[in-house]
């Protein structure tokens, strides 16, 4: 902008220079040229009254190398010429200024020479007899003059030209300081130009508009990052050429990377085979989506084609973890198949029993005990189907009414049902410890402890005894259930929760377990919030203890 400035004032500068050297060549030729041609009048006029006094004679004695005289008589012939013969010289009658000062008793004219550097200026006046007196002189063209005048006036030019150029400089600099010192980001507290002031508001206008925005803008993104940084999903974000815009901390841990990769080719992060064919398959049909297996856990990736004004925008990559879903969908098949395989073993059971007694095999004394085993499993399929249908609601997360309830009632409510298959093996039942009123389902609770304690029977010695205890602390109570049974090795003991899972299958069938119990137990502490652990030690014994909140 300095430069353009100094270009425009020099320019100026110069223009109005040249300008005026012009103008005042003109004005002053003109002056001098009018003051010359007043003297040539004075002159002639002297001359002219000399004339009609002396005659030819006075002309003949006046000499001089400027002024030229000429007498012409009426009839346009010369009488008298002061630097030529005047009888060679052809008639004058035609001249201009001749011809004027016969007619209105003077007369003038200016005639170039042929070379136009030269013009003439001829004056004449008519005398008393008719004849007419007329005096010449040469002076230079203005042509000639400003010929003459090249180099003071190109002096003059060049020195004019330093000093506009200093001073344009000088001025172009004056004038750009403020503006180079303006303050953009505060134009409303700038003390500069009033013209600029228009403009200083509009960019501070501006300003506000652009924070205004900046705002909203910083809003959205932190919301934006507030949402992804607290997603359980990982999350991606690719430019059209495959560049990373945006990942959140679950997609960095999920492909091993920071922050700083913001920025890089995707593909150099993750270079599984199965995500360059996804991506190349999102380009082309807008969607894709594949399952695979990362850090020991399975995700499901689900790739979207972004698009504005039918460009292609980026790609938007999200991974679900599903590894429950796909543990859940084993389980359910394995517990489909365990399902139909305990159903399917005392119905076999039973149609067995009932198709001899049908067809009259069994002999009479041994009916009691063929309808008996009928009856036996049918309880136990009976109860299989109950701890099914239990399960099934624990599964599915059934409301189920909540209210305070005493763990030791519920034990003394249990150790009296079971009190009887506890004689039949000779074990004893103590419980002991605090009230323990916990906030929960009672129904749930009771089949907690009542099954921890039914194994704790089944799986006891005869002569054992089976002692339940309830402690509360400041925000928790644990119930535990300890038996001097056969125990539980330690490979067993992680195990035993799950569904259908026995440790001695024979053992197991000889005392009617169906092998939900356990499972029965882990999901409804779970429901309640706490948690069971287990010790055990094979021939010594089994402690089984739960932790409950009290609220």
């Amino acid at each position: 902008m300095t430069s353009r400035i100094f270009k425009s004032i020099l320019s100026a500068a110069v223009v109005v220079l040249i300008t005026s050297l012009v103008i005042i060549t003109g004005v002053l030729y003109q002056y001098f040229g009018n003051i010359q041609e007043n003297q040539l009048k004075d002159e002639l006029s002297f001359a002219a009254g000399a004339t009609e006094q002396l005659g030819i004679k006075y002309l003949e004695d006046c000499s001089s190398d400027n002024y030229r005289l000429t007498w012409v008589a009426s009839d346009g012939v010369v009488l008298f010429d002061s630097h030529a013969d005047a009888e060679t010289m052809e008639n004058h009658s035609d001249r201009e200024e001749i011809k004027e000062a016969f007619f209105y008793g003077s007369g003038s004219s200016v005639r170039q020479s042929s070379t136009l550097i030269e013009q003439t200026i001829y004056e004449a006046t008519r005398l008393g007899d008719g004849s007419v007196l007329r005096i010449s002189v040469s002076r230079a063209s203005a042509m000639v003059l400003v010929l003459g005048m090249i180099q003071p006036i190109a002096i003059v030019l060049l020195i004019a030209a330093v000093l506009s150029a200093v001073l344009a400089k000088h001025m172009a600099n004056r004038i750009v300081e403020p503006l180079n010192q303006l303050d953009l980001d505060k134009p409303m507290e700038n003390d500069v130009y009033e013209e600029l002031s228009p403009l200083l508001h509009r960019i501070h206008a501006q300003h506000m508009e652009i924070k205004k925005q900046m705002q909203t803008l910083k809003q959205k993104q932190d919301e934006f990052n507030q949402i992804t940084s607290n997603m359980k999903e990982a999350l991606v974000l690719l430019d059209s050429t495959g560049r990373i815009l945006s990942i959140n901390p679950a997609a960095r841990i999920l492909f091993h990377t920071v922050l700083s990769c913001i920025g890089e080719d995707f593909l150099k992060i993750e270079r599984k085979q199965n995500i360059r064919i996804a991506l190349e398959e999102v380009k082309k049909s807008g969607h894709s989506d594949f399952r695979d297996k990362k850090n020991g856990r399975d995700y499901q990736f689900d790739l979207s084609r972004v698009d504005s004004d039918n460009r292609d925008q980026g790609v938007v990559i999200l991974a679900f973890d599903i590894t429950e879903q796909v543990n859940a969908e084993n389980h359910r098949r394995q517990f489909t198949a365990n399902v139909s395989h305990e159903l399917k073993t005392p119905l076999q059971s039973i149609i067995g029993s009932a198709e001899l007694i049908e067809n009259g095999i069994v002999k009479e004394e041994d009916l009691p005990r063929f309808v008996g085993h009928i009856r036996k499993e049918a309880a136990r399929l009976v109860a299989l189907i109950d701890d099914i249908i239990r399960l099934s609601q624990l599964d599915e997360g059934t409301d189920m009414p909540f209210e305070d309830v005493s763990l030791r009632v519920l034990s003394e409510e249990v150790c009296e049902t079971l009190a009887d298959a506890a004689r039949l093996k000779n074990i004893s039942l103590e419980v002991t410890g605090d009230d323990g009123i916990v906030h929960g389902v009672p129904r749930l609770l009771y089949e907690v402890i009542y099954n921890l304690c039914d194994n704790a029977i089944k799986y006891n010695k005869t002569d054992g005894v089976v002692k339940i205890h309830v402690e509360e602390k400041t925000n928790t109570v644990s119930l535990s259930v300890q038996d001097t049974g056969i125990g539980i090795s330690s490979e067993h003991q992680e195990k035993i929760f799950e569904r259908f899972y026995r440790v001695d299958k024979s053992h197991s069938k000889q005392s009617g377990g169906t092998g939900l119990g356990l499972s029965i137990v882990k999901h409804a502490v779970q429901v309640h919030g706490g948690k069971i652990t287990i010790e055990s030690e094979l021939n010594k014994g089994t402690t089984m203890t739960i932790v409950l909140n009290k609220e």
